[in-house]
């Protein structure tokens, strides 16, 4: 049995999440916003434990508002993992606005190609 390979799929979801990276580095939502579906969500867990985010627009204002540019940032995609039209995916970045992060996305595929719909995130603490 032929399992798929999804060479040309995964090399397409690595360019929209490092629309994502570069963004977070130049610290402009303008460069990420079109890897996200204008209905994506974003989720995380604020200091104080209690669930924090909503529409996306909360993401692409505070990389506005509240990140400096940050050229010495490192994102790293740790895995993609895809099945068909849907794909989920990690980046473990350092060093953004002097944040560390770990970001789950969830993509699909729509009209041949893939788009941000959720992300979570885990900010870490600094070292």
């Amino acid at each position: 049995m032929n399992k798929p390979t999804y060479v040309l799929e995964y090399k397409a979801i690595v360019e929209v999440l490092n629309k994502y990276n570069d963004g977070c580095k130049q610290a402009k939502s303008s460069i990420m916003k079109p890897a996200f579906s204008d209905q994506a969500t974003i989720f995380g867990v604020d200091a104080d434990g209690k669930l924090t985010g909503g529409a996306i627009q909360n993401l692409f204002d505070g990389i506005d508002s509240a990140f400096r540019p940050s050229p010495e940032a490192q994102g790293a995609i740790v895995r993609i993992d895809i099945v068909g039209t849907a794909a989920s995916a990690r980046i473990d970045t350092n060093d953004v606005s002097g944040f560390c992060f770990t970001d789950f996305f969830n993509l699909l595929k729509v009209d041949g190609k893939w788009i941000v719909v959720s992300k979570i995130y885990h900010t870490h603490v600094a070292p």
